[in-house]
């Protein structure tokens, strides 16, 4: 017995009782030993507070003690044929102050009469004394029967342990639940994930609740059990996917950190509760030696969000484990579908490739990391273990190929928000950026923002790629969400403390040192749209004036602050970005465009001599040679022009997943020089010779590279639903001095061929290019064709190309309907 001093009250108590009252009249005597318990006081009188865990263990030492001498009373004993169970949290060793004590009385070959008069002799007293009491009188076999029958009896039984009696007896129960639930977890398994999900809806999240349920919600209490039924099960491991060094300790530091808040929480209310009230976050925060409100607040969301995703890997590692029958037992092994180099598919998770390599590819992480984000898949456990145990750190400045692959996971909408939450949660997100740590599970200062502002920024980037389209420099749009509040957590100005991190920030990505001074710009201003067009007179020259020297007269920033403005709102929580607001700050950003000079056009790049010499000779010639980038490769095209010359090439580099970074093309005479810089998906790229083949089949018809491309979507696809675009793709038109022709601008996602795509539906539709410009970053595309339109140059004309080539772009993400505040 751990506790001394309180057994000696408890005994105490009894000897207080009516000289001569038997104890088995009542259990007024348990009531008051743990009202001592809780009053802070030992048997001398000195104050003893004790820290949560241990009154826990005294709470299950009491009630074992009361309840094993009042067995013994009423003859419960080993060989009476009657065992006492206890369930719940007695039976976790989990006893809170106020929790209900749930008991099962089993009985083999026993009258029922004498049952029933132990039974009552039992409950009687606790119920006297107003002790919550759950519990039934059974058979093991009956017990059995209802564990079968009832979801919720059986987990509860899956916690069964022995308290007095007949210990044969107990085992028979304990014993047979496990088997029959390890046996039967295949047909009962989707009813567990559906109880589990209707719990989580009308719970909600721990982490993000002002008031959360610390049992029922989403990353609370109810998980590790549900985590440790699974392990019953022997479907996965009970602690699943992490490890002590991760952010926060890991699992076990997690839930005793929940059980330590929801002890306090009884402990202040004076009864059971497990809904934690903003009242007594302060008193609950300070008893355990945390902090006010915000630091609980900050320790539970970092304990619950480390329960939830230890829970979804747990159900997903379960759910891959479940026993096959029937024909399920004949499949093939699940195939390993290609995703990036060195990244695959495997049954339904993303997983390293066989020949990977992470102790010689820092830059790994990051494409697991964004193929997960762009297929919906979520990244094994496993895998995630591997990076964390064997990826070197990324050298500064960062490979081009790996803030490209940073850019591709940004951009990737909602499916950026549980990778990086992965990452995070296993220690991985902050290896890349150690600056996170702050802001890592920190709680708003204001009732408007809905997440911690870790999960604000994440929210961000979701919403700005959505409005990617709408700015000429989609990357720096992705970087500036986020990182506008990486300042936040520190007693200085937020925006000053941002724009220093993001300089240090964006040199390590390897940025140019202008995006750089951009991007630390954006954090710096990031409130300055907003603020000063609900605060000031927009209208005021004066007011316009102090905008546009605050950001330099760059139109650039300009476009990327209305966009991270309207991103930041909407990312606040309901309400915060509405029509009002909009509308101020969009006439404020047109004054300030209007104040502003004019922005030169793009322009063709001077063709080098050599290829000029090239074109002139004729022929078609493919040359392939490394570029800047580990896996990047400038592929050179010289071909006879012709107006589906761009699309065939284009649709060759495609065909054989060497995705195009950016391209160039022009035309010396009859001949067009297409210039790409690509990056093959997997594997090395193509010999040249072969592309130059391909070229020449597609160039003279013997090559459907629509229907291949068509095909080779569908692969990478996969089993998963076809991925919609984040943000509306846009068509905008540029003047140019010479009569007849125009700039086309389009700025969407990307996707498998775009550019063959596109090229092709120019072609058809009679439109002549004289040079192009494209650029891909990240995910989204920035394509600019030079058209020579003629005398055909007309509104109608334009609306006719726009449509054609917006055909070919992934279609915008359908619109769902906001979710209710919770």
């Amino acid at each position: 017995m751990r506790h001394r001093w309180w057994v000696v009250g408890f005994q105490q108590a009894r000897d207080d009782r009516a000289e001569g009252e038997k104890v088995s009249n009542g259990a007024l005597d348990l009531v008051q030993a743990r009202n001592q318990l809780l009053g802070e006081h030992n048997s001398t009188g000195r104050s003893v507070r004790l820290d949560p865990e241990a009154l826990r263990e005294a709470l299950v030492d009491l009630y074992e003690l009361w309840l094993t001498t009042k067995g013994h009373e009423v003859g419960i004993t080993p060989d009476s044929g009657l065992a006492l169970v206890a369930v719940g949290g007695l039976g976790r060793r989990e006893m809170m102050p106020y929790s209900d004590l749930d008991l099962v009385l089993l009985y083999d070959d026993v009258d029922p009469q004498r049952v029933a008069e132990v039974a009552d002799q039992l409950w009687y007293p606790l119920w006297d004394a107003h002790i919550k009491l759950d519990h039934s009188v059974r058979t093991v076999p009956q017990a059995l029967r209802v564990a079968a029958d009832d979801l919720a009896a059986a987990l509860g039984m899956l916690e069964a342990r022995h308290i007095v009696g007949d210990e044969g007896l107990s085992n028979l129960l304990i014993s047979g639940v496990r088997r029959d639930w390890r046996a039967g977890i295949r047909s009962r398994f989707d009813a567990l994930i559906d109880q589990a999900q209707t719990r989580w809806r009308r719970s909600g999240d721990v982490a993000h609740r002002a008031e959360p349920d610390l049992k029922n919600g989403r990353g609370g209490l109810r998980d590790i059990q549900l985590l440790d039924a699974l392990a019953i099960a022997q479907l996965t491991d009970a602690m699943p996917g992490l490890g002590p060094e991760v952010p926060g300790g890991g699992l076990q530091q997690s839930h005793r950190r929940l059980l330590d808040v929801r002890t306090e929480l009884h402990r202040v209310a004076g009864r059971a509760r497990d809904q934690l009230r903003a009242q007594d976050a302060d008193e609950i925060g300070a008893a355990l030696r945390i902090g006010d409100r915000f630091d609980l607040a900050r320790m539970l969301s970092d304990a619950a969000r480390t329960v939830s995703y230890s829970t979804d890997v747990g159900l997903r590692t379960a759910g891959n484990a479940l026993p096959r029958r029937g024909l399920a037992r004949l499949r093939r092994v699940p195939v390993r579908r290609p995703l990036d180099e060195g990244v695959v598919e495997h049954s339904g998770e993303v997983v390293l490739a066989r020949d990977a390599r992470p102790q010689r590819d820092p830059g790994l992480i990051l494409r697991v990391a964004a193929a997960s984000a762009q297929t919906g898949l979520p990244m094994s456990a496993t895998t995630l273990n591997r990076l964390g145990e064997d990826a070197p750190e990324l050298r500064e400045p960062w490979p081009k190929e790996a803030l490209n692959d940073l850019l591709v996971l940004l951009g990737a909408g909602r499916g950026a928000v549980d990778a990086v939450e992965a990452l995070d949660r296993t220690g991985l997100w902050g290896r890349l950026f150690p600056e996170w740590g702050v802001v890592r599970d920190l709680p708003p200062r204001d009732v408007m923002h809905t997440w911690t502002v870790d999960r604000h920024l994440m929210e961000t980037v979701a919403e700005a790629g959505a409005l990617s389209t709408r700015v000429a420099r989609p990357d720096l749009l992705l970087l500036g969400a986020l990182l506008h509040d990486i300042g936040k957590g520190r007693t200085e100005d937020h925006s000053l403390v941002g724009a220093e991190l993001a300089v240090s920030i964006g040199n390590r990505l390897g940025l140019w040192p202008s995006d750089v001074r951009t991007l630390a710009a954006m954090v710096r201003h990031h409130l300055l749209l907003p603020d000063t067009a609900t605060r000031r007179d927009i209208t005021d020259s004066d007011t316009v004036k102090m905008v546009i020297d605050a950001l330099d007269e760059d139109p650039h920033l300009l476009e990327l602050l209305h966009a991270l403005a309207e991103a930041d709102a909407l990312a606040t929580g309901p309400g915060v970005w509405n029509d009002w607001k909009a509308s101020l700050i969009g006439e404020l950003v047109r004054n300030c465009r209007t104040a502003m000079a004019g922005e030169p056009l793009p322009e063709p790049t001077p063709i080098p001599d050599d290829l000029r010499a090239r074109a002139e000779s004729g022929g078609v010639h493919v040359d392939l040679k490394p570029g800047e980038g580990r896996y990047h490769h400038i592929v050179t095209v010289v071909a006879p022009d012709g107006p589906g010359l761009l699309s065939d090439a284009a649709g060759v580099l495609a065909v054989h997943s060497l995705r195009v970074l950016s391209a160039e093309l022009t035309s010396v005479g009859s001949s067009a020089i297409d210039t790409f810089v690509v990056a093959p998906r997997f594997g090395d790229p193509p010999d040249p010779g072969l592309l130059r083949q391909e070229l020449i089949r597609a160039i003279n018809g013997d090559l459907d590279l629509a229907s291949v491309l068509a095909r080779k979507e569908r692969d990478a696809i996969g089993t998963q639903p076809r991925p919609f675009a984040q943000a509306q793709p846009r068509v905008f038109w540029h003047e140019t001095a010479d009569p007849g022709r125009v700039l086309m601008e389009l700025r969407a996602e990307d996707r498998i061929g775009l550019l063959s795509r596109l090229a092709a539906a120019l072609a058809e539709a009679g439109v002549n290019v004289c040079w192009a410009k494209v650029m891909t970053m990240g995910s989204a595309v920035i394509d600019t064709f030079c058209l020579d339109l003629g005398d055909a140059d007309t509104p109608g004309r334009r609306a006719e190309i726009a449509a054609a080539v917006l055909a070919v772009v992934p279609p915008q993400q359908p619109k769902k309907p906001p979710e209710a505040d919770s």
